[in-house]
């Protein structure tokens, strides 16, 4: 089945298996979704990910996600840019999470980085998911 929109799909997994109190949770593997995985880990939202080929091109990840006394980590975790309606942020505009609490993951021309990662380095993009 074709998905519409990879990082909402990945949210929603996320979010659904952390309510169901999971240790793992699986989901198809591209690049952006490993460029996203691997902020949210720099970040310790989540322990880490891996990846499994699934043969014929395809590949699957292994996310592990992260408890701290029995309650997720995550505790908020929303998309912002969809497909029918693109979030783009300069670097004065880059949005605030809890104030300063929780982190933006930004598409920049620079790649895929949190929103305090973008303002170092005083690039704007695309906002795709807020976390806290």
């Amino acid at each position: 089945m074709s998905v519409n929109d990879p990082i909402g799909d990945l949210i929603t997994r996320i979010r659904n298996a952390q309510m169901r109190r999971k240790d793992k949770t699986q989901s198809p593997g591209s690049r952006l979704r490993a460029s996203v995985l691997d902020v949210l880990r720099d970040e310790g939202y989540i322990r880490g990910y891996t990846t499994t080929d699934q043969g014929n091109g395809r590949s699957e990840f292994e996310i592990e996600l992260k408890y701290f006394d029995g309650v997720p980590v995550i505790r908020e975790i929303a998309r912002v840019s969809k497909p029918g309606r693109r979030v783009y942020a300069s670097v004065k505009n880059l949005p605030r999470v809890a104030n300063g609490l929780g982190i933006a993951v930004v598409s920049t021309p620079q790649g895929v980085m949190a929103d305090h990662e973008a303002r170092d380095k005083n690039v704007g993009g695309e906002v795709l998911c807020t976390v806290f």
